[in-house]
């Protein structure tokens, strides 16, 4: 990025960039551009979420929108009839940037992610320390996991008062699709357009999960709906949680003394996919509004993917591990205790898309039933997968799972 330049022929324009975070990168970037660009002004304006996506579709489609915006990947097809393409090539950005190659569409990018995220083991070292554990114990197979989990479980009169592991929440439908990719076994059919949720794979790791309450007595259905306030309260000693949990404890549990491993594995092989990941997408440009505006958004797209800053702090904040080449090696990202567990894995998570919902919201009503309504494991599955066909029959999704880099492996 050449900084020695005239912007909109230095003449003076205003744009916004519609956020729906106080603390998104973007904002921090738009200052640090009119510093250089005098000329230029990028005016944030942050909506709440719901707001924000009942208002940004309607204005888009006009030609007063904003000129810059966020984007969320979960709304790709909300918001891709109104997205320009950006003035980069591909190459490029491949050059760049990790994990470029499923956000092409027809040769073009119209955005791409600046972090992506995916789930860890968060731990409770106190917790941890009080049962005689150090960090030699960190369990790195699901096997040495269970035993150190029992370790981690207080009992008083047969009733739990502290859970090894404690998955009640929204954990289950998240941690299943980690446990089948390690086991080779994709979330989509071969036509990308099916959930592969009703095989043995499933049931194999849905068993292994009952089981940890069940068999093992490391945590159970009635203790709390609510793993992550569990946790927050010291009542549980670990948790599976993305990097939202980083954000979650600072804002509502600042006390907790916490650590964070990497998800286990079914041996200590590498596997064909640690688990799936999810990213925070690059920022997207309004086709509908003038030609001077898109110009200038163009140029400031290209300003902050050259930045090495805006996917550090994004990184940072979001606990997220930044998909910027020049950063993997990075001695902040690198001290970050939740970025130093991602690091070795990132080559080795996988993107399936943004997916319709019921993928996960129908595998958490799979085990509810399995828990709380005594449905048999396999029954329920199979009721799993009619739900989710169900849901997704009119759906226009399909599978980016071919586009990992290690996809041959299953051939």
């Amino acid at each position: 990025y050449d900084p020695n330049q005239l912007v909109n022929e230095g003449k003076p324009i205003e744009l916004e960039y519609w956020t729906w975070g106080e603390n998104d990168p973007v904002i921090s970037m738009t200052k640090a551009y009119s510093e250089i660009y005098p000329n230029i002004t990028i005016k944030p304006v942050i909506q709440p979420w719901d707001d924000f996506w009942t208002k940004l579709p309607l204005s888009l489609k006009g030609k007063n929108g904003p000129a810059i915006f966020n984007i969320h990947n979960s709304k790709h097809d909300l918001i891709i009839p109104y997205l320009e393409a950006y003035n980069i090539s591909n190459e490029d950005l491949k050059a760049d940037f990790t994990s470029v190659d499923p956000h092409v569409i027809d040769g073009k990018v119209y955005y791409t992610d600046s972090v992506i995220n995916t789930g860890n083991m968060y731990y409770n070292k106190d917790l941890w320390a009080e049962a005689g554990l150090t960090d030699a114990d960190i369990p790195q197979t699901w096997d040495e996991f269970r035993e150190v989990a029992k370790k981690l479980t207080k009992m008083d009169n047969g009733k739990i008062t502290q859970a090894g592991f404690n998955y009640n929440g929204e954990t289950y439908s998240a941690l299943y699709q980690g446990l089948n990719y390690q086991k080779g076994e994709l979330l989509f059919t071969d036509d990308g357009k099916v959930a592969n949720y009703n095989n043995p794979t499933t049931v194999e790791n849905t068993q292994f999960m009952v089981d940890l309450y069940e068999v093992d007595k490391v945590g159970s259905k009635d203790f709390g709906d609510d793993s992550t306030m569990s946790f927050g309260n010291g009542q549980s000693a670990i948790v599976y949680k993305w990097g939202w949990m980083v954000g979650e404890l600072a804002n509502k549990y600042p006390d907790i003394n916490y650590g964070v491993f990497a998800t286990p594995t079914p041996t200590k092989d590498v596997p064909f996919a640690y688990d799936r990941f999810n990213g925070e997408s690059t920022p997207g440009i309004n086709k509908n509004q003038s030609e001077d505006q898109r110009n200038v958004a163009q140029d400031f797209i290209r300003f902050c993917l050259a930045n090495d800053e805006y996917s550090k702090s994004a990184a940072l904040s979001m606990a997220s591990f930044p998909t910027k080449r020049s950063l993997a090696s990075d001695k902040d990202i690198l001290s970050d205790p939740v970025l130093s567990v991602l690091a070795p894995r990132v080559e080795r998570l996988i993107w399936p898309g943004s997916f319709p919902s019921t993928v996960e919201t129908s595998a958490k009503q799979t085990m509810e039933d399995i828990l709380f309504n005594q449905k048999g494991i396999e029954e329920s599955i199979k009721e799993g997968q009619e739900r989710m066909d169900q849901d997704m029959k009119n759906s226009d999704f399909v599978s980016l799972e071919p586009s990992y880099q290690f996809f041959d492996e299953l051939k």
